[in-house]
């Protein structure tokens, strides 16, 4: 090979230099804008892509979700930068691809549905944008596959299956209008029911049977005059032909919830939020329904009402002195069952659940009236049927400082009698299971399951106080009767998952007066007497917390 003359070498060394110098150049100055942080939409867009080539190009990253869900942020900050610029549509439409990609690696529904949700607010927003067609066949595709899986085969052997099968257009059945079953695997959302105040909401979606569910919060979308949402997916299920779809709620939180055939095996329930709120979400059994508490600052409660002949509830002026002293004024006292649920039934024949706890519940109402100068409310004042979390609602709705749940005991052994007290945790013992079982007329295995649910659900509950107000009341409620009463037995203060007490946001508690299945405490429940100073131990030990917790709340008490 013939030598290059050293001049030669220094001018190809110079002239590489030149090109690696302007290569560079050309680098920084291509970056200049993005350094000053000028980027436009089109730039966005351009490391979106390249954010997404590198995905591609790195089976490793595409295990991890960040790394989807980092491109599919870049993908929709395009559409942010300028929703009605050029790029906004390309923008919003690759991220619902993203979303689609990253649920065949995931296997999560809510992906999918994530998608589906971003593709059909292309087709709304960007009705002339070349995206709006694709976004549309995306739709399809989709939803097509969801009709192929529940008929199985290609669509073609579908419909080919159809036509041999086809009942004629004549036939009785198609002229009565009377739908189709609905296979048996399948959850039917029976209804929507809520209950709400100035700074609580409670919603509650009723199904037939239990099925999973997810939920996820959605900020407000100005553009496309969205308001702050918060959605629930019940997986494989279908809703109701009677339920009524729309409910306006319009208090200080929510303004409606929407139920509606998202899919055709998923219903999604949409709660439009006035602002961001905390919630809580839980599931309860038999029947099964989710249940989503949603709840602002506690607000400071106005002046007590002034007693009245046409409102008994209320409070005589003459105490509003003691009264704005008390950290307890208003009371909420809930007999337990009533309606069409006559709780356990007595030793006696006649006797049953309900009916001794209104009157139970009634006593001690007029006693709190009378010895605390307390406000007191009652969950039901007749023989009508309640559910139990509409009971917790209640009591959340009129801000009570106290939640009291009366309820008589009851055990296949006859010999078995005594007096407990109940606070929401979950269950210490076997007799606590089988209790709090049968309050919430489910299984024992369901109150095992809901050991996951109560560890997120009591963080924000007054758990400590109701400790404390059940271990008053337990104590006061058994020397009390005991100074009276031979074979009075103190079971002590418990702990279990009670449907009745879960929500609440103020101290409660759920008091088994006595076994109503024994025979000589059956027929006591069935005494004035004997309730008159049960709730005068009930009483005794609601003075002795409120002493506790407030020392100078009670000093100018007789």
């Amino acid at each position: 090979m013939r030598r290059q003359k050293p001049y030669r070498q220094n001018f190809l060394s110079l002239r590489r230099s030149a090109v690696a110098g302007v290569i560079i150049s050309c680098i920084i100055l291509g970056l200049a804008p993005y350094s000053r942080g000028a980027l436009t939409a089109r730039d966005k867009y351009h490391l979106a892509e390249a954010c997404y080539k590198d995905l591609r190009n790195n089976p490793r990253k595409q295990k991890y979700r960040h790394y989807w869900l980092g491109c599919i942020r870049r993908f929709q900050d395009v559409y942010r930068h300028d929703p009605s610029g050029p790029w906004a549509a390309a923008g919003l439409y690759q991220s619902a691809v993203l979303y689609q990609q990253l649920y065949r690696h995931s296997g999560r529904k809510a992906d999918e549905l994530e998608a589906l949700d971003i593709y059909r607010r292309v087709t709304k927003r960007f009705p002339a944008s070349k995206y709006r067609s694709r976004a549309a066949a995306a739709i399809a595709s989709i939803l097509k596959k969801h009709r192929k899986s529940k008929t199985g085969g290609s669509p073609r052997s579908a419909r080919l299956t159809a036509k041999k099968k086809r009942p004629k257009p004549t036939t009785p059945f198609q002229k009565s209008g009377i739908p189709r079953p609905v296979p048996s695997s399948v959850a039917v959302v029976t209804g929507l029911r809520s209950w709400s105040s100035s700074n609580y909401t409670r919603v509650v979606i009723d199904a037939d049977k239990e099925t999973s569910y997810i939920h996820r919060y959605l900020k407000k979308d100005p553009i496309l005059n969205k308001p702050h949402r918060l959605y629930i997916d019940l997986n494989n299920s279908v809703l109701g032909e009677k339920v009524q779809k729309t409910i306006s709620i319009n208090d200080a939180l929510l303004l409606d919830a929407r139920a509606a055939q998202h899919t055709p095996d998923l219903v999604r329930v949409v709660l439009d939020i006035k602002s961001y709120k905390p919630y809580k979400i839980f599931s309860l059994k038999n029947p099964f329904r989710i249940v989503l508490d949603l709840w602002d600052e506690w607000k400071k409660r106005p002046t007590p009402r002034t007693r009245s002949k046409s409102n008994p509830l209320t409070i005589p002026s003459g105490a509003l002195a003691k009264q704005l002293a008390l950290k307890v004024h208003r009371i909420v006292v809930d007999p337990g069952h009533g309606g069409r649920d006559f709780g356990a039934p007595g030793y006696v024949k006649g006797v049953h659940e309900k009916h001794v706890t209104l009157r139970i519940a009634k006593i001690l109402a007029d006693k709190i009236r009378k010895e605390l100068n307390c406000e007191v409310l009652l969950t039901r004042t007749d023989d009508h049927y309640l559910t139990l979390e509409e009971r917790t609602a209640f009591a959340n709705r009129e801000e009570a400082d106290l939640f009291i749940s009366i309820h008589t005991n009851s055990s296949r052994d006859r010999r078995a009698f005594g007096i407990e007290t109940y606070s929401l945790n979950i269950a210490t013992d076997e007799d606590s299971i089988l209790v709090a079982a049968r309050e919430n007329a489910t299984s024992t295995k369901n109150i095992s399951d809901l050991e996951s649910i109560l560890a997120d659900l009591m963080k924000n509950t007054k758990i400590n106080e109701s400790s404390r107000l059940a271990a008053h009341v337990q104590t006061s409620l058994y020397h009390h009767l005991l100074r009276r009463y031979s074979r009075i037995r103190n079971l002590g203060v418990k702990q279990a998952p009670f449907y009745v007490l879960m929500g609440a946001q103020m101290p409660s508690i759920l008091i088994e007066s006595s076994f109503i299945s024994n025979p000589r405490e059956c027929r006591r429940l069935t005494n004035s007497s004997y309730l008159n100073h049960l709730s005068e131990g009930i009483i005794r030990g609601i003075k002795a917390y409120i002493r506790e917790t407030s020392p100078l709340a009670l000093s100018a008490s007789p």
